[in-house]
């Protein structure tokens, strides 16, 4: 298959906050008849142009689909794509946030507004989340019947990442801390991410609504994650009525890719190739 594939990319605003969703759309233009359309979503400190992203959605592209990869509007990542510049929205950046920008996108779509959209078919869409933007697709699909099917990469069960520590700062200082590694950055988490996070107990419980969604889904969990560990996917599969689950034996949380991406690796193309079976399977 054609490694040429250039990325189209797109911008939305959101009205409010002065936020920005920023993305790229990937698609072989071999193809001529409609695809299925895929959103990509990436994770908690990670953002589209991380590691193995746009060799995802490359490959994705190259399979017969449409992806969108995209910045959630306040993950930190503002005009330059590599760097966290924008640390005030990072630690602002709550999960309804989130679910807001999810729903301009899908607006976004069925009103034909991103560029592309005449070879896009919208009655096959689906979504990847990886690690928290598991959560965060997962949510989304259960809440949204457009969404077909869900792939799920090393993702979350539960949407409170926070130690009780955290939280416990949150609440008393109104802001606390996380380590980037890669970046030597110290990210800021307001008190409303976790305000948001209370508020929506009952809503963001992911494993108790699980029970009543109906659509497939595919669980992949890297068994050394150290990030996530694999009783999350054990439990979301077992909550799920309509799940299948891989474990890939000798990976982590990234199927063993890094940022800069130096390259696939044998367990992300094993991601891969699940993932892509599981959605030709389900959008015939």
């Amino acid at each position: 298959m054609s490694t040429t594939i250039k990325p189209t990319a797109f911008s939305v605003q959101v009205n409010k906050e002065d936020r920005v969703i920023r993305g790229d759309i990937w698609a072989d233009h071999r193809y001529h008849d409609p695809c299925p359309v895929l959103l990509l979503c990436h994770g908690f400190k990670g953002f589209k142009d991380w590691g193995f992203f746009p060799y995802v959605a490359r490959t994705l592209a190259e399979n017969h689909f449409i992806v969108l990869s995209f910045n959630f509007s306040m993950n930190g990542i503002g005009d330059d794509p590599q760097e966290f510049t924008e640390l005030e929205r990072f630690a602002r950046n709550t999960y309804t946030r989130e679910q807001e920008d999810l729903s301009i996108l899908l607006q976004q779509l069925k009103k034909g507004d991103l560029p592309g959209r005449e070879r896009m078919d919208i009655s096959r869409l689906g979504m990847i989340g990886h690690s928290r933007g598991g959560g965060n697709a997962l949510l989304f699909s259960m809440e949204h019947q457009e969404i077909g099917a869900v792939a799920l990469w090393n993702s979350v069960a539960g949407l409170n990442l926070f130690t009780e520590s955290m939280q416990e700062e949150m609440q008393r200082k109104g802001r606390t801390y996380i380590l980037n590694g890669r970046t030597g950055q110290k990210m800021p988490i307001d008190r409303e991410v976790l305000e948001d996070l209370q508020a929506n107990q009952d809503r963001f419980d992911l494993l108790r609504r699980l029970p009543d969604y109906h659509k497939p889904i595919l669980i992949l969990q890297g068994e050394e994650d150290q990030a996530v560990p694999v009783s999350a996917a054990t439990a979301l599969n077992q909550a799920a009525p309509h799940s299948e689950m891989h474990l890939l034996p000798q990976t982590g949380h990234t199927f063993d890719a890094t940022h800069p991406f130096r390259g696939t690796t044998p367990s992300l193309d094993t991601a891969l190739s699940h993932t892509i079976h599981f959605f030709k399977k389900n959008f015939k």
